[in-house]
């Protein structure tokens, strides 16, 4: 079976030989080709002037007959840092492919078909048919039960119907079935139709809903012998209807049952010993499940692997039960996320991987885990383990050593890794760790993956790194290195998928080291050189980084890289932020068509900004605070729909206020133009931004009133729930994967600069201040009921402050000062006589004196009080 995907699964044209495909075939594909929209062009070489069709991408012929066999239209997934991207197909699965009537390979995966036809059941030949993540409506057609030698049939898709599965005892061929988002609680015979299906051997069951049975009693009459892989994924599963399910096959072998909200919180059924002699790996992990593992499993004599990912359990409780024969076949244990004291892991003779991270383990590092010579790899990650690193010689199997956020506290030489020999990942970060390598000490061992993050490694950059060939992870953060990067780095990063030498004070010129996406896992690499002391120009290579950090150094240009990138520019996010770059910004920034994220904030850059910015298409972050820049906002910008944060304050900017930006930017949740040359009136279409949590527009020459649609900001009237405390900005790199950026940001408050970024999300802030913002202040401001500050100080207004404005509920800071009132001849009568009075009686004068010397002293100490309990609850 295996074989048989591999062989059709090949993108691109299938063979090169000189086959002429059948016509009508041909003019089907054509016909429909047409009924779709393909915005990345995946079938480009499908065209009436090419008459071999067998020579098309995404199709193959039969070398002999000329038939086309396999249709692909599976999207061509682009790797970024963290996420898959991809454009997928939409349109109609047109009737024209009836002619292909000799297909048996047929892939429509992860595109934007909304209809399944009914004419599906025609390719009668059809081995293959995989029809996941498609936004279907309807049910499932019944005509799939004429595809009577499909052996795969992937049907994960949107469809949520009511399951009826009778059709499935007509495909005695099938044997791998994948079904999501189906309704089981109206169908009672649904489990019976798998079980008919008798050579199914694998079954997996996303997103459904199953119904709750009485399982008193639950028969294996006319149970599968055949299934032997049970997958039920993110599912809701009622206690009673599990042994229900279990009752599906026999000869379990592989039994998931990953995210499926089981047991709610009562122990786990003793009827798994029905599968005791077949079960060999068994996932129960995120679910809700107490009381340990029943004592049963101990006689699970072929059991293997257990993965078991729960907040709710002991170790000693999850492996009291595991004394028996269980014991001795075990070789992966995965108990993350469990929680007490290291147990004796000697009992478990055959352990080869051995997962506790996130368990809260406490005290040393257990000497007993370093006995184990067959032990393939240690993960301890995120506990609370104490003191130094045992001797680790007897470990000398160990490919992955994960220590990590820990508070180990040891100093390490060559000796404590010298027998690790296969070792291929080391992760030791986030611990009070001195690691004194002799400077000419070549390990043994080739690693992938070094992660020695907040360990001290300097002042020298690490020589015993030089002769690891096979690297696609460094992170060497805060490691107290102090040098330049040597030549000979260049000849590790290659196949670097992340990179990451952040505060350090490593100095110097950056050397130009390759970057390539031709990386094994074929990912754009993330470079993080953040917060050193690099100088001279940002190279050209650095271009191929996916995500680039560059902040807080001494670079002065970037040009080259800017205009000059190699094979094109890949990078999503780059922050340049806080260097010492200067001059005009580069106008080229066409090579940048990925471009998510652009920080150029606190740098000397100067002149207007190029207009070539217009062509960022896909930006969703903007930054560029606190340069000099000159001139209007480029009217391009207006083309950048997916902007959500657009920060250009604190330059020298003019010019009114463009509307566009209220009719284009309609995305904007963070907009601050403060501190520039802007005039003219604030527009009124800005209130379209009803996303909007963060509007500056303070420090300019702003006149005019205030708009009275501002109430329209549906963020600032609108409780939002449980909203997340960040500000994350999101943009679609294709139709369908969004990419997230958690912003931070420099906000006053209260006279004071403070950074926020975990909670900027909470914040809803409006700043006008130090304008010439002229009329009445408008009664809708009163609606803006989730207001966290408000700025009205130094303008002009005029008329009484409004009287619902208390009603601003959640308002902690409104400065309002400086208003003109129009009642100067009331206040200079009120001023005399009160002053008059204090200065002619001396008994008022000192009464009034000593009032306010201790009136300030109770505020002094009220607003110490209230100010630490806002920090505290503000995390700042």
């Amino acid at each position: 079976m295996l074989v048989l995907i591999l062989v059709f699964s090949d993108e691109g044209n299938t063979t090169k030989a000189q086959v002429r495909c059948i016509e009508r075939e041909r003019q089907a594909l054509l016909r429909f080709k047409q009924g779709l929209e393909d915005q990345a062009n995946i079938l480009s070489s499908w065209t009436n002037s090419d008459e071999d069709c067998c020579s098309w991408r995404r199709i193959r012929c039969d070398n002999q007959t000329h038939h086309v066999i396999m249709l692909d239209l599976r999207p061509k997934f682009t790797y970024f840092p963290h996420i898959y991207s991809w454009f997928p197909l939409s349109g109609e699965i047109g009737s024209a492919l009836v002619e292909l009537k000799y297909l048996e390979y047929l892939d429509l995966s992860f595109n934007e078909f909304t209809r399944l036809p009914k004419f599906i059941g025609s390719f009668r030949r059809l081995i293959y048919l995989n029809l996941t993540h498609n936004p279907f409506h309807g049910a499932l057609p019944s005509q799939l039960q004429n595809l009577s030698k499909l052996q795969v049939l992937d049907i994960s898709t949107n469809i949520g119907q009511t399951g009826n599965l009778n059709w499935l005892s007509y495909l005695p061929s099938l044997r791998i079935l994948r079904l999501s988002r189906i309704n089981f609680t109206r169908d009672v015979d649904w489990l019976q139709s798998i079980k008919m299906a008798h050579p199914l051997t694998s079954l997996t069951l996303r997103f459904c809903q199953f119904p709750e049975v009485d399982t008193r009693s639950p028969s294996h009459i006319n149970s599968s012998n055949s299934l032997r892989t049970l997958r039920i994924v993110d599912n809701m599963i009622h206690p009673k209807a599990l042994p229900w399910l279990l009752n599906v096959s026999t000869n379990l072998v592989y039994l998931f049952l990953y995210d499926s909200n089981i047991d709610q919180g009562h122990p786990l059924p003793s009827f798994f010993e029905n599968l005791s002699t077949t079960l060999e790996y068994i996932d129960l992990s995120f679910n809700h499940l107490k009381g340990g593992i029943p004592k049963s499993w101990g006689d699970f004599c072929s059991l293997k692997t257990l993965r078991f990912h729960t907040h709710n359990i002991k170790l000693h409780d999850l492996l009291g039960s595991l004394t028996g024969c269980a014991a001795n076949s075990l070789e992966i244990l995965d108990l993350r996320s469990s929680g007490g004291l290291i147990p004796d892991m000697k009992m478990f003779p055959s352990l080869k991987e051995l997962y506790l991270a996130n368990s809260q383990l406490k005290g040393p590092f257990p000497n007993s885990l370093c006995q184990f010579s067959k032990l393939l790899v240690l993960n301890l990650e995120n506990n609370l383990l104490t003191g130094p690193i045992p001797d680790l010689l007897e470990m000398s199997s160990l490919r992955e050593l994960n220590l990590a956020s820990n508070t180990l506290n040891d100093t390490l030489t060559e000796v404590h890794l010298q027998k690790l020999s296969k070792l291929e990942k080391l992760s030791l970060s986030f611990n009070s760790l001195t690691l004194n390598f002799s400077s000419n000490w070549l390990p043994s061992f080739q690693l992938a993956t070094i992660e020695l993050s907040s360990c001290k490694l300097g002042p020298l950059f690490p020589r015993w790194i030089q002769n690891q060939r096979n690297l696609s992870t460094i992170d060497l953060s805060n490691c107290s290195i102090a040098d330049a990067i040597p030549n000979w780095f260049t000849n590790l990063t290659f196949k670097l998928e992340y990179l990451n030498l952040s505060f350090n004070h490593i100095h110097g010129t950056l050397p130009n080291f390759p970057l390539s996406s031709h990386n094994p896992g074929g990912n754009y690499p993330v470079t993080d050189l953040s917060s050193n002391q690099f100088r001279g120009p940002v190279p050209i290579c650095l271009s191929k980084a996916g995500e680039l950090y560059l902040s807080n150094n001494m670079f002065n240009t970037f040009r080259s890289f800017l205009c000059d990138p190699i094979d094109g520019a890949t990078t999503l996010q780059l922050d340049l932020s806080n260097n010492l770059l200067f001059g005009r910004l580069p106008d080229c920034w066409w090579n940048f068509k990925h471009l998510v994220v652009l920080n150029l904030e606190n740098n000397k850059l100067s002149g207007v900004i190029p207009s070539s910015i217009g062509l960022l298409y896909r930006i969703a972050y903007f930054n560029l605070r606190n340069n000099n820049f000159s001139g209007n906002l480029p009217s391009l910008l207006k083309n950048c729909s997916d902007l959500q944060v657009l920060d250009v304050g604190e330059n020298n900017l003019n010019g009114e206020i463009p509307s566009w930006i209220g009719e284009s930017l309609i995305n904007l949740v963070f907009l601050r133009l403060n501190s520039n040359g802007f005039r003219g009136s604030i527009p009124s279409n800005l209130c379209n931004l009803q996303s909007l949590q963060i509007l500056d527009l303070s420090v300019n020459n702003i006149s005019g009133a205030i708009p009275s649609c501002i109430d329209n900001f549906t963020s600032f009237v609108q409780d939002e729930g449980d909203g997340s405390p960040s500000l994350s900005v999101y943009v679609f790199v294709s139709e369908v994967v969004a990419y997230p950026y958690d912003v931070s940001a420099v906000i006053l408050w209260k006279g004071r600069e403070y950074t926020y970024e975990q909670i900027l999300g909470l914040l809803r802030i409006i700043d006008l201040s130090s304008n010439r913002l002229t009329g009445d202040i408008p009664d809708e401001l009163a609606n803006l009921v989730q207001l966290r500050q408000l700025n009205l100080s130094r303008n002009n207004l005029s008329g009484a402050i409004p009287k619902k404005i208390g009603n601003l509920n959640s308002g902690e800071f409104l400065d309002k000062s400086w208003f003109r009132m129009g009642i100067g001849v009331g206040f200079a009568v009120g001023f005399c006589g009160v002053c008059g009075n204090l200065f002619l009686i001396t008994t008022w004068r000192l009464a009034y004196f000593s009032f306010f010397n201790n009136l300030g002293d109770w505020l002094y100490v009220i607003i110490v009080v209230k100010w630490n309990a806002l920090k505290r609850r503000l995390h700042i």
